[in-house]
C-alpha cells in the first residue's frame, strides 16, 4: 500500500524536527518544524550542501557524525547535554531560557532508498528546552544554596564554619609541601560603645563597610571571614610571618583611615591585629596564638599590630 499521503501530512504535523541528508550532505527533505522556526522553504534550500544552508553549524563534528551514521550504517545520538544545540533554531520561551537558541536531542539514522544504492541520514531534532531550563534553574539554585552555605549573611564574607574548614586545609597543605601561611585575627575597637551610641544598625553598617573595603586589600587567594561578632579572621597563604606583618599594618591603616557614613554621620573605627604563623601547630593552636596576639595589641592600646612569639 502507498503510504505518501499518510507519510507527507504526518511529517509536516509532527512536533519534531526532521531532516534528511544524502551521502553528500545535501538537504533533502525537511518538515515544517524546522521550515517555521528557520525561516525558510524547503523548494529554497534542496539540494544545497547543508553546512550552507545552516549557518553556526559545528561542521567538523557533524561530518564526522554523519560519516559515521553513513558506514557503520548505525544510528548516532546527540543530547542537548553533551553539546546544547546543533541547528540554531529559536525556542519559543524568550523569558524563561537565557540562551537564544533551543536545546535539542537529536538522533541521528541510517536510510537506504528503495533501489537499495542511494543512502540517506535522517536527523530528528527534539526541543529539549525544557529540561534545559530546568537543569540551569536547579544548578542555579544548587550554587546560591552553596554559597549561602559557606558565607556570612551580614557581611558577604565567609562563614565561621567554612573558614575554618580553609584554615585546617592550607595548614594540612603547609605541612605537606613545607609553605608558609599566616594568619590574622582582628576585631574592632569598642565595638560596644560603637553600638551604643550608633545602634545596631550602625554597627552592622561598620562591619559591611569595612568588610568589602578590606577584601579590596586582599589577594584573590586570601580568605577572610568572620569568626564570630566584630572579630574577623584572614588566612595568607604563601605568607611568612614578615610579610603577614606588612599585610597586617596595612590593613590597620587604611582602616584607621577610612570614614564610614551611616545616617548622615561620620564614623571612624579602628581595629586590632593579631599575627601567627604555621611552625608545625594544630589550625585551632594557630588561632589561639593569632588570639594571643589580638589581645597583646588590645593590651597595648589597641589600633595596632601584635605578632605572636614563643617568648
Amino acid at each position: 500500500m502507498q503510504l505518501d499521503w499518510l507519510l507527507q501530512p504526518l511529517l509536516s504535523q509532527l512536533n519534531t524536527g526532521v531532516l534528511i541528508l544524502d551521502s553528500q550532505h545535501n538537504v533533502v527533505f525537511l518538515n515544517q518544524f524546522i521550515t517555521r522556526r528557520a525561516d525558510l522553504q524547503l523548494a529554497e534550500v534542496e539540494g544545497k550542501l547543508v553546512y550552507t544552508v545552516f549557518s553556526g553549524l559545528p561542521e567538523a563534528w557533524l561530518r564526522r557524525k554523519l560519516d559515521g551514521v553513513l558506514a557503520l550504517q548505525a544510528p548516532a545520538f546527540s543530547s542537548w547535554e553533551q553539546r546544547q544545540y546543533i541547528i540554531k533554531l529559536p525556542h519559543l520561551r524568550p523569558v524563561s531560557s537565557d540562551s537564544e537558541y533551543m536545546a535539542q536531542n537529536c538522533s541521528m539514522l541510517p536510510l537506504t532508498a528503495p533501489d537499495g544504492v542511494s543512502q540517506y541520514v535522517c536527523l530528528l531534532i527534539e526541543d529539549a528546552t525544557d529540561a534545559y531550563v530546568y537543569q540551569h534553574q536547579l544548578q542555579q539554585s544548587m550554587s546560591m544554596l552553596e554559597l549561602a552555605n559557606r558565607t556570612d549573611g551580614l557581611t558577604g564574607v565567609y562563614n565561621r564554619s567554612y573558614w575554618q574548614s580553609q584554615l585546617e586545609y592550607e595548614t594540612q597543605r603547609a605541612a605537606r609541601y613545607q609553605h608558609p601561611v599566616s594568619l590574622l585575627l582582628f576585631d574592632l575597637d569598642k565595638f560596644k560603645q560603637l553600638n551604643d551610641r550608633y545602634g545596631h544598625q550602625g554597627g552592622d553598617a561598620v562591619l559591611i563597610e569595612l568588610s568589602a573595603m578590606i577584601t579590596e586589600l586582599l589577594r584573590d587567594t586570601d580568605l577572610l571571614g568572620r569568626y564570630g561578632g566584630e572579630e574577623f579572621g584572614i588566612i595568607l597563604p604563601e605568607t611568612n610571618l614578615a610579610c603577614a606583618q606588612l599585610v597586617a599594618n596595612r590593613v590597620c591603616a587604611a582602616v584607621a583611615a577610612q570614614k564610614i557614613l551611616f545616617n548622615g554621620q561620620s564614623i571612624a573605627v579602628t581595629i586590632s591585629i593579631g599575627v601567627a604563623s604555621y611552625t608545625n601547630q594544630t589550625a585551632d593552636e594557630l588561632i589561639q596564638q593569632a588570639d594571643m596576639a589580638l589581645y597583646n595589641a588590645k593590651r597595648l592600646g589597641r589600633n595596632q599590630v601584635a605578632v605572636w612569639t614563643a617568648d
